[in-house]
């Protein structure tokens, strides 16, 4: 790398970089507070040696080492210069720190883990709101390179292989860039659609497509063309189980966080299935949400 320029206007981080050689970009996507999958992950990005490292979001909760995990991260942002960008869980996050916010009933135990990682914060989320939504780089062909977590509209709306292209353009955003890279849904993916490069990083720290090791994502710029390559990678996941327990997580983090210890055992999300079924009825009244996670996991039980 020769030189940086950048500017941050309306969410938006801007760079302008200026390469000698070929260009390296590297992208890890939803860590969610498992702190030995993110080491894992940035040790091996570190040995790839990339220009540039973007975290796509979603770096805390959902997870059992929330402190550690920022900690870390803001470490490598001063040290190594790696960049973040703001995903639904920052959100979530950040939602703890308004006085509207409840503090009992059924809604503040759906949002107890986020109240719990908010505390692990110290109760700071200054840095989190200061990140960026999106980080637009320049690629030596002056196309553009676009990173966010969920896609342009919006950190809950994510890309999937089943994307159709018309809503896919749509969650690219206009004007098309010659890159584009997102994570959230925690399934990674590579494809195009006119001209862009579409990449999802998958998850660094919970997988939902059935294989356990993590994932993040290799773009290479050589000979006029960005090539993407996902990587997936083993890691201490009885360590990270571990922690669920250590942390204090199981046992403060609501009931909601043993189907997080489930969705990391099996790499496959539970939380939005129990949603469909249960937050009704537990914003009802008819169940209480320990209740409803018990007969959830059941359901799941062989025999």
């Amino acid at each position: 790398m020769c030189h940086t320029q950048y500017a941050i206007a309306h969410h938006v981080l801007r760079l302008r970089i200026a390469y000698c050689g070929p260009m390296k970009i590297a992208v890890l996507s939803d860590p969610h507070a498992n702190y030995p999958g993110l080491l894992a992950v940035a040790d091996h990005i570190e040995r790839w040696q990339p220009d540039v490292v973007v975290v796509a979001g979603d770096s805390v909760n959902r997870g059992p080492r929330p402190a550690e995990c920022w900690q870390f991260i803001q470490n490598m942002q001063r040290e190594r210069g790696w960049m973040t960008v703001l995903g639904n869980h920052e959100e979530y996050v950040i939602s703890q720190s308004k006085p509207d916010m409840p503090r009992s009933g059924p809604r503040f135990e759906m949002m107890r883990s986020s109240f719990w990682t908010y505390e692990k914060l110290g109760c700071d989320v200054s840095a989190l709101e200061a990140m960026p939504r999106v980080i637009e780089l320049t690629s030596p062909d002056e196309t553009t390179v676009r990173i966010t977590h969920g896609s342009m509209l919006g950190t809950r709306d994510g890309v999937y292989v089943t994307t159709p292209d018309g809503d896919l353009r749509d969650k690219i955003g206009q004007p098309m860039p010659g890159l584009f890279i997102v994570g959230h849904t925690h399934q990674p993916l590579v494809r195009s659609l006119n001209g862009t490069l579409v990449v999802n990083a998958g998850s660094a720290g919970l997988p939902f497509d059935g294989d356990w090791r993590l994932s993040y994502a290799q773009l290479t710029w050589a000979h006029g063309v960005w090539r993407a390559q996902i990587v997936r990678l083993d890691y201490d996941r009885a360590q990270a189980e571990q922690d669920f327990a250590e942390s204090g997580f199981l046992d403060e983090g609501g009931a909601l966080t043993r189907l997080m210890l489930r969705e990391l055992q099996i790499a496959s999300g539970q939380i939005y299935s129990w949603l469909k079924e249960f937050e009704a009825p537990v914003l009802n009244g008819e169940l209480t949400i320990e209740q409803s996670v018990n007969l959830f996991l059941q359901r799941q039980e062989p025999g």
